[in-house]
């Protein structure tokens, strides 16, 4: 769980609400069903539009990132490259293939696997490289999809505002129905504004932070390996893997 994601959002809202308050206003004026609509349904309309569905579905499944990011343990991970790489100056690389098939890591595993197979270093490094960028390039359009959200939120609340207003244009001869009009039009650009800074865009330079973690890890897990099938020694790699724990 990412504590410092849930404090910021609930800080974030419980300030709005609070100054709110503080103005003598009420929470309940904020909420205004048909605002959300036009905001809410027209943002994802949008979203939908401009994306493939491979990747619309990835960015849906990435928001689980926001709060639960993926486990990442970069000193465990040189532990065991650093075991791996005894085993294969006792074994060979061959020796390797029991490691292979225990290993969790489906990335690790690949580079395991072609080390046991006798590939060279730079085909290691080719395969686990292109791997990489592919997954790189895949998350990293997932996060533009919130960011693109980000940009068409505030837009769709001004478009809720002005048909908000033009409700309340239409009822100018019956004053019980300009509260509701107005209170759509001011409430829509609210939703809008709040919903791409306080939970679009930050989601998605969250998700894109993630990625960028990810990143580091896996080329540390390919340095690792290839410098296993260019036999160097244990000490050597520990002590090239160490200056990725910054």
């Amino acid at each position: 769980m990412d504590i410092l994601s849930l404090v910021g959002i609930v800080a974030a809202f419980t300030a709005i609400l609070l100054g709110q308050a503080l103005e003598g206003g009420h929470a309940a004026s904020l909420v205004n069903l048909p605002a959300l609509l036009i905001v809410g349904g027209g943002t994802l309309g949008a979203i939908m539009l401009q994306s493939p569905l491979d990747t619309f579905k990835r960015a849906m499944s990435r928001v689980v990132w926001v709060l639960s990011p993926p486990k990442i343990n970069p000193r465990g991970a040189i532990k065991k490259i650093i075991h791996w790489s005894n085993i294969a100056r006792r074994e060979g690389l061959l020796g390797l293939e029991g490691a292979s098939n225990s290993e969790r890591d489906p990335f690790a595993k690949k580079g395991l696997q072609l080390l046991v197979d006798g590939a060279e270093p730079d085909a290691i490094r080719a395969v686990l490289e292109v791997e990489l960028a592919a997954k790189e390039g895949a998350d990293l359009a997932a996060a533009k999809l919130f960011e693109a959200a980000g940009g068409y939120a505030p837009t769709i609340g001004i478009l809720g505002a002005v048909m908000g207003l033009i409700h309340v244009m239409e009822n100018l001869s019956d004053p019980s129905k300009l509260g509701a009009g107005i209170a759509t039009a001011f409430v829509a650009t609210i939703y809008g504004v709040g919903l791409a800074n306080i939970v679009l865009l930050p989601m998605a330079n969250k998700i894109k932070a993630q990625v960028e973690r990810e990143v580091q890890f896996r080329e540390m897990v390919i340095e690792g390996i290839i410098a296993i099938a260019e036999g160097e020694n244990p000490r050597a790699i520990e002590n090239k893997l160490k200056g990725y724990l910054q």
